[in-house]
């Protein structure tokens, strides 16, 4: 029964079950949000019409909880969603294994790109912004793995920096449209990473894009703020480009 209802991770679970628990916290709770709100729309117990972002919905009507469920709903329970959430799992589960102990950092992130696409989301006419999101944090993870060597669907062999590209004309291919959703990404993603990887080596390691110290006492205590910051800082310094 232990293993029904979780133990933390421990051996004898279900597979699935462990692969849950191996998740650091922040990616475990999104990949069950998403699921939880497909299974949940699926069934007819929500309606996408209550889930998306609508600028009128929030601040006239009051109905705040768009704000969240904008980046939980990927489409309904089919081939689609499962490649969606393996890459939410996948790409953010490696950036929040890489960002220290703490999740202030990851979720810090995280709250800044979820801003920023609900400020872009009125003029590109997005109200679903789960794509998006993931798609950031791809770039992210690509940028900042110049060498790793990926394959997609067991045909085409590339470096890590050229997977979102890769995904958008697989994504233009399969829908027929410009990803616009996938091009906002990489572009929050692309802010993030150049003042977070690229801006600090150039500026005397100054970096405008960490978290404030507020955030971080929130996930880690007073005691533990500089020991977190210096690992957190030192993970970044070894990912950032050599400056020639």
């Amino acid at each position: 029964m232990a293993a029904v209802f979780g133990n933390g991770g421990q051996p004898g679970q279900f597979p699935l079950e462990q692969w849950f628990y191996e998740m650091p916290p922040c990616t475990r709770w999104w990949t069950a949000a998403t699921v939880v709100t497909s299974v949940l729309v699926q069934c007819e117990a929500l309606s996408p019409y209550q889930l998306f972002y609508s600028l009128p919905a929030v601040y006239l009507r009051s109905q705040y909880w768009r704000l969240i469920t904008a980046f939980l709903y990927f489409g309904p329970l089919n081939l689609d969603l499962i490649f969606h959430v393996f890459f939410l799992q996948r790409y953010s589960r490696l950036l929040e294994e890489s960002s220290g102990r703490s999740p202030a950092y990851f979720s810090w992130l995280l709250f800044y790109a979820m801003s920023s696409l609900l400020i872009l989301s009125p003029f590109l006419s997005l109200p679903f912004l789960g794509q998006p999101l993931s798609s950031s944090l791809v770039y992210i993870w690509s940028r900042r793995n110049p060498d790793t060597r990926l394959s997609f669907l067991g045909l085409l062999v590339f470096t890590a920096p050229y997977l979102p590209w890769v995904l958008m004309v697989f994504s233009l291919f399969v829908h027929g449209t410009i990803p616009k959703d996938e091009i906002c990404g990489v572009i929050v993603g692309h802010i993030w990473y150049f003042f977070s990887d690229v801006y600090p080596s150039l500026h005397d390691g100054h970096r405008p894009l960490d978290p404030p110290a507020w955030w971080r006492r929130l996930f880690e205590g007073s005691g533990e703020d500089t020991q977190a910051a210096n690992i957190n800082q030192d993970i970044a310094a070894a990912a950032a480009p050599e400056v020639r």
